[in-house]
This record gives C-alpha cells, structure tokens and sequence, in this order.
C-alpha cells in the first residue's frame, strides 16, 4: 500500500499534469500527450526550450514509497554500470520521487526506440548480454520493500481472488477451477523441484514491448514491476515458436548472457511454469482494475464468456505442457 493516500486519476487534469512536471524544475510549452499505460498514468511532455520528457504518475495505493525509491535507485545503479536502462531525473534537491496534488510521480528523459526484432540472432545474443549484465548488477543487492516472486504470490492468491470475484461466469466456474488447480498442482512442484533457487534483483516483466531498438542497440523502460525473482523471469518472454524454434533462441540468449551472469540451468523447467502463473495473474490483474475507466476502454474483450473460454481452454493446454518433458538445450527441442 502507498504511503499516503492519494487522489483518484479522475483529478488528474492537464493543469495538473504539466504543473507538476514545472514545480519539478522544468518549464513546460503547454504540449503533453498520453503514452500507452495502465497501471500507472504516463504522459509525453513537450518543455518550453524543445525537449521532451516522460512523466509517471504511480497508481494510488501500489506501491509505497519504499518500493518505488527501490525502484529508481535500481535504475541508477544499472546507469552508472552503463547498462541501457531509461532512469528517472532527479530535481535540483535530488529527489526522483515527487509530489503535486497528492499525487507521486517521477520524471524521466525521453528515449525513442522500435520494436526488437527477436527472430534475428545476433538480437538474441545482444538481449542476452544485457540482461546478464542486468543481473549480474541484480545479484549485487537485495530488495527490502518489493515484490519476491512466488507461486502463491502469482499464482494462489490471484487465483482465489478469481473465485471470489464474481468475473467468471457461473457456467464456467466449476471447469475454471478444475483447471486452475491442476495448473498450481503442477508449478508447485516445479519449484518444489528448484529448492535452491536464487532470488535476484531484475526487471520482472521484460517483454519485448519494454525493450526499445535504435542503431546504437536495446534499452530496457518501465522497471514499475522489478523485483526478487529467478533468472528466468527475465528471458521466457522472449522466447516464442515451438520447441525447436525455442530451443534455437534460448541457446543464443544465453550465450550472451553468460558472458556476464552465471545460469542456473536447472530453471529452464520453469519457462511453462512461469507463463502458467502470467496466465493467472493477468488474468486478475485486469478484474482487479476494472472499475478504472481505461480498462474497458482498452481491454473490452475482458469480462466476457469467449475470454474466459479462451482461459480455459489455455490452461488445459498448460496441464499438458508443464507435464511433458522441458527445453533440453543439448538437443534440438
């Protein structure tokens, strides 16, 4: 829970956008534009000699301010290594995290980028070496106030929210249920399988839509969900195809990576187990924001009887993937 309590974004008005971005230090031309963003609030802002910023205005009750300073000192340990990570400013006092009306927010420098293209090898090997020297700074320290990554975390406590929810429909709740359940069975014994399994700081949700490509190569945005977790939270999502096109891509990251970072092969068994408990918890992360206006709007496939037999159907289909044999690198899948 945060701090202190905060406003609802309904207050958060243009006035009150760019005069937070100016009681920051900076004067703004009056321009702004809303950026993709959910969970929090995110805003492109035009300053009064050219430049642009980025400005975050963090959902109330998330996170408290220990775990966003957390947040932002992370980035600047990953900067100063000269690790490609977007970190926040700090105003003339030295602070990255900001009030204004109540609400928090921080300021960051713009940086442009397309989209990687994560079919090509040398990508591969070039997101590996940065996530290994992400980790390898990870590995450094540890998180006192955010998240540590666990099945009941990301998978039983969202689960159980679901049920008590009211979101999936009655006829499907029973076969829901019946699924889910066979799904945490088998990713607890996974980690069951892993008992010493080293928890690291890293980025925690490194997709490809939080890896920005320019010329110069990829740098990493939105650290708002790093936290304590296994090396492989950071590289299953890069993986895509089936099993001998995973295998191929997995191979390549990893040897970028362990020109930085030692890995832990064991976790490979955790790839399906992972996306099993993402499955789960995006799926109560989006009932959770319902009531948020932007969520309907963006999301309106949720919330209906196709999306949670879409679910359903899934998490059958990871029974049978989290019970069939794992990636084996020495072979072609």
């Amino acid at each position: 829970m945060s701090d202190s309590p905060q406003p609802v974004y309904a207050n958060l008005t243009p006035d009150v956008i760019l005069d937070a971005v100016d009681s920051f230090g900076l004067v703004t031309s009056g321009h702004f534009q809303a950026l993709n963003s959910y969970e929090n609030r995110v805003y492109q802002v035009g300053l009064d000699d050219g430049r642009f910023v980025v400005v975050k205005f963090y959902r109330p009750g998330r996170w408290s301010d220990a775990a966003i300073l957390e947040e932002h000192d992370f980035a600047v340990e990953l900067v100063r290594q000269e690790i490609p990570v977007v970190a926040p400013l700090a105003n003339e006092a030295g602070e990255t995290l900001c009030r204004f009306n109540g609400f928090r927010f921080a300021v960051y420098p713009r940086r442009g980028g397309r989209w990687p293209e994560l079919e090509n090898e040398e990508n591969q090997f070039w997101l590996g070496r940065f996530i290994g020297r992400i980790h390898a700074v990870g590995g450094y320290g540890v998180f006192q106030s955010r998240q540590r990554f666990s099945p009941t975390v990301f998978g039983h406590e969202p689960f159980a929210w679901l049920m008590e929810s009211g979101f999936i429909p009655a006829e499907l709740v029973h076969n829901y249920r019946q699924a889910a359940e066979s799904v945490l069975q088998l990713v607890d014994a996974q980690f069951s399988a892993l008992p010493d399994l080293r928890m690291i700081r890293l980025h925690g949700d490194c997709h490809p839509g939080n890896i920005l490509w320019t010329d110069q190569g990829p740098h990493f945005v939105d650290l708002d969900d790093c936290m304590m977790g296994p090396a492989m939270q950071d590289l299953w999502m890069l993986l895509s195809g089936d099993s001998r096109q995973m295998v191929i891509q997995l191979r390549n990251i990893l040897e970028g990576y362990q020109e930085f970072a030692d890995f832990n092969y064991g976790e490979i068994r955790l790839i399906e187990t992972l996306r099993s408990l993402r499955l789960i918890h995006y799926s109560a992360w989006l009932a959770r924001r319902w009531d948020d206006p932007a969520f309907p709007q963006h999301f309106p496939w949720f919330n209906t009887p196709r999306y949670w037999e879409e679910q359903l159907y899934t998490l059958r289909e990871q029974v049978e993937r989290l019970s069939a044999p794992y990636l084996d690198l020495s072979t072609g899948g």
